[in-house]
């Protein structure tokens, strides 16, 4: 029994200290779902408060942006008042201008009703005035035929036969009058310009004569040049491709052959074997190769130096190194590349005298006998040779035509051709540009007086101004007037074809009649 007492005792005491235990876990479990309840409400106390928070600061910003939205579109409609304002003004104005001009209009309107009126009424008096001029002019008319015995056909037919015959002597006259006119107005203008150009150029060097002459220091030294056997000569002339003339003159050898650089070479080589002192078929040979490439870089330093000189753009090389070549080259004397840049001078000046472009003038006068460079080389006229040479180089067609013209061998295409002539001439006759020998001299007289006596009707013929104007005197009664020009026409043909001479020559043909009676 005490046994069963004491487990009922254990047992009560074990449901009651799990009762306790469960009480106490209970009440802490509770106090765990208090707490988190009050986290809880804490947290969603908070919750809202951020979110009255955010709603406040959203609210905010929503009232600033269309507080400023609203001031930009109060601003926006200011500014659109003024402007329709301004343009109110402006339509307001307009109008009141418009209304002026039709008031005006109205007011022309009104005048020129009035006028319309009374040109109506001049009109009527006019058609009246006419309808009685008609009939006064028939009774005149009548009353002539009458007078006259001539019917008004007759009469008419006779007056304009009168008035055409005095019609064209009048228009004959006033046509003669103004070519006279015209023709000493272009003489004038033409000598001014010319005169001008003259005036204006200043050569600032000398034209230097290139020689084909060495002197020796002694007789001597022909003996070393010409060498054994001749073999020193002979190289030379192989070497050159010049002769070497060695005649009876002391101290003196002449240079002969047509291309100029050659010559040129050949005289620098001899010259500077002279100088040197060995002279031998070896030495010529290289000699002759160190002369020729320093005459290469004088020709290109002369050619570089004249496009530089005048600024000439996009100028081919080849025609650089023909510029530098024409230094080697003359013309009676007369060095070619310093005529070539007179000749551009006296171009440019006269086109610019013109109104023309200078620069173009001035490039067709520099280029304008390059084909001298080579003739030497190439057959043909040297004009013709110079225009392919600066086709083939891509020059400006009026350049081209200027050079291939410049003797009047090919037309003019433009009018720079004739002024590059006018300028060649001019460098050419100049005192002092070229000279000639004597006998040169004498021979192209003589030619110019045999040329002129074997024309028919021929007296007499005289080579006047050191051979620029040939003056032929005619038998008056075998040749008139019109043979006389052509006389002088066909001898001017022939001077061009059969001479060569530096500017133009002057054919002065003379045709005089003479009658002389005595009173006795």
């Amino acid at each position: 029994m005490i046994d069963i007492h004491m487990i009922i005792l254990l047992t009560g005491g074990a449901l009651v200290a799990l009762a306790l235990a469960f009480i106490v876990y209970a009440k802490r479990k509770i106090d765990e779902a208090n707490l988190i309840d009050r986290d809880a409400r804490h947290r969603l106390k908070n919750a809202k408060f951020e979110m009255e928070t955010e709603k406040r600061e959203a609210l905010l910003k929503v009232k600033d942006e269309i507080h400023k939205k609203r001031s930009e579109f109060e601003l926006e409609k200011k500014r659109e008042r003024i402007e329709l304002d301004r343009l109110q003004s402006k339509i307001n104005t307009k109008y009141e201008a418009l209304e002026k001009k039709e008031e005006g209009l109205d007011l022309l309107k009104r005048e020129l009703q009035q006028k319309e009126r009374t040109f109506s009424t001049l009109e009527d008096q006019l058609r009246a005035s006419e309808a009685r001029l008609k009939s006064l002019y028939a009774e005149l008319i009548t009353k002539l035929e009458r007078v006259s015995s001539m019917s008004r056909e007759e009469a008419k037919a006779l007056l304009i036969s009168t008035l055409e015959a005095e019609v064209r002597h009048e228009n004959q006259k006033w046509i003669q009058k103004t070519e006279e006119e015209a023709r000493e107005r272009a003489k004038e203008k033409a000598t001014s310009i010319v005169v001008t150009a003259m005036q204006r150029y200043t050569s600032e060097q000398v034209a230097q004569h290139a020689s084909s002459i060495v002197h020796l220091p002694n007789d001597e030294m022909k003996g070393r040049i010409i060498g054994k056997e001749g073999r020193n000569i002979k190289s030379l002339e192989m070497a050159t491709g010049m002769e070497f003339v060695i005649g009876e003159t002391p101290e003196l050898i002449t240079i002969s052959g047509f291309n100029p650089v050659r010559r040129e070479v050949a005289r620098r080589t001899l010259e500077a074997l002279i100088s040197d002192g060995r002279i031998n078929p070896t030495r010529i040979e290289e000699t002759v190769g160190r002369i020729e490439k320093e005459i290469e870089e004088i020709i290109e330093g002369y050619g570089k130096d004249v496009t530089l000189e005048y600024n000439l753009q996009g100028i081919h090389p080849e025609i650089v190194t023909l510029l530098g070549k024409l230094y080697f080259r003359t013309s009676f004397s007369q060095n070619v590349l310093i005529h070539s840049k007179e000749v551009g001078m006296f171009s440019r000046m006269i086109a610019e005298e013109l109104g023309l472009d200078g620069a173009l003038a001035l490039r067709a006068g520099l280029l304008h006998d390059i084909g001298k460079a080579v003739t030497a080389e190439v057959e043909g006229p040297h004009a013709m040779i110079g225009g392919d040479i600066a086709k083939r180089c891509g020059e400006d067609p009026i350049v081209v035509n200027a050079i291939a013209a410049h003797h009047e061998e090919v037309p003019f295409t433009s009018v720079y051709a004739p002024i590059v002539v006018v300028a060649d001439i001019i460098s050419a006759s100049r005192p002092g540009a070229r000279r000639e020998t004597l006998t040169a001299y004498i021979k192209r007289l003589e030619k110019l007086e045999e040329i002129a006596h074997s024309f028919d009707g021929i007296k007499r013929a005289y080579a006047l101004q050191a051979g620029r104007e040939i003056r032929i005197i005619v038998e008056e009664s075998v040749l008139d007037d019109a043979a006389s020009t052509l006389l002088a026409s066909a001898i001017a043909r022939k001077v061009q074809e059969d001479m060569n001479f530096p500017g133009q020559i002057k054919v002065n043909v003379i045709r005089e009649t003479r009658t002389i009676e005595y009173a006795k």
